[in-house]
């Protein structure tokens, strides 16, 4: 279900009405690399309303991709047990470690021909952020339930990281460091290598990329792992948030794209594949749960700044921007939010 915007451009939400508190509370992040500050911003201003940590908002948090990373970071625990990141940590992560992670040498970049020949970037950058912000933490240490989706290339099929699975002491083989679980979510195709994750306890490994392949927008994964989680619950006691990234804009002329080849597809493929997928749950989530029990936030990005690894301080800044702009045209639905959710 798609409505007009309200009084921004940048604004595309589904309002909602709903008078009872939700039982089963769920978070959904989409995937959409360096415009994860997005939501990022928008989680911050909730914890200002709250007075609460993320992980103690939510009974269930799905992430994708950068939503995956935004997921895992919300979730760790520190020493203590509390949440060692709140929202705002977050943010400062894509605004001072985005280019670490999006960064390539300039051998790299003439020896993949731009990113013809190879993946675009190299891994160390990533791996480096990814430990120091993880360190040997297990998904099965996470503060609330977590989706993570991501997808077997080898098996051919989705995989999804489940902290739950990762807990269950009868399912073998499902628990794997927080930093791994960012790396293989976030693999994206043509920018990073597949992930490679040793199985524990057998000679064997899964080869994962990107879960915005499958679940760029995680809000229909999620409301099923709840049905689960939750068997007692109904749909009347489900609510999702779900945070977009921002919509691209970006047109793909038809005169153009009708003598395009497989190198001059394969950019605007990935993006338009995440678009879609994103575009299509939103349109089912709002069908099947209604505005009482799905509310979607999400940005019209303008068309400089829909690159997923365009880490240069002016996008930051373009895109702090329009997260400010959702955030204050949204103010009295974020306050609504806050109340429903406390």
């Amino acid at each position: 279900m798609i409505i007009k915007s309200l009084s921004s451009k940048h604004l595309n939400i589904l309002p909602f009405g709903r008078k009872k508190k939700p039982s089963v509370r769920i978070l959904s992040i989409d995937g959409g690399g360096i415009r994860g500050i997005i939501p990022a911003m928008l989680l911050t201003e909730l914890e200002k309303l709250t007075g609460a940590k993320i992980s103690d908002l939510f009974d269930l948090i799905a992430g994708s991709s950068t939503g995956g990373i935004i997921a895992l970071t919300l979730t760790k625990p520190d020493e203590q047990g509390k949440p060692q990141y709140t929202a705002e940590d977050v943010v400062k992560l894509y605004e001072f470690k985005g280019e670490r992670i999006f960064s390539r040498t300039f051998i790299h970049r003439i020896a993949a021909l731009g990113n013809i020949a190879e993946k675009k970037y190299p891994s160390y950058g990533f791996d480096e952020v990814l430990e120091a912000y993880f360190g040997d933490t297990m998904l099965s240490q996470a503060l609330t339930n977590v989706v993570v989706p991501s997808y077997e290339i080898e098996r051919r099929h989705p995989f999804f990281f489940k902290s739950y699975y990762a807990r269950d002491k009868k399912k073998d083989g499902y628990d794997f460091p927080m930093k791994l679980v960012a790396k293989a979510t976030s693999a994206a195709p043509t920018y990073f290598e597949p992930a490679k994750l040793d199985i524990p306890g057998k000679s064997d490994y899964y080869a994962l990329v990107d879960g915005g392949i499958v679940a760029n927008n995680p809000s229909m994964c999620a409301l099923v792992e709840a049905i689960q989680l939750f068997p007692r619950k109904t749909f009347e006691d489900m609510f999702i948030v779900s945070l977009g990234t921002g919509r691209v804009s970006k047109r793909l002329p038809y005169d153009q794209a009708r003598g395009w080849g497989l190198s001059s597809w394969a950019k605007p493929m990935l993006s338009s594949v995440y678009d879609g997928i994103s575009q299509s749950v939103d349109h089912q989530a709002g069908i099947l749960l209604g505005s009482e029990k799905y509310l979607r936030i999400q940005a019209k990005l303008q068309e400089e700044n829909d690159e997923m690894d365009n880490s240069d301080k002016k996008n930051i800044r373009d895109l702090k921007i329009t997260a400010e702009n959702l955030i204050w045209e949204n103010r009295k639905v974020l306050r609504d939010l806050a109340d429903l959710l406390t």
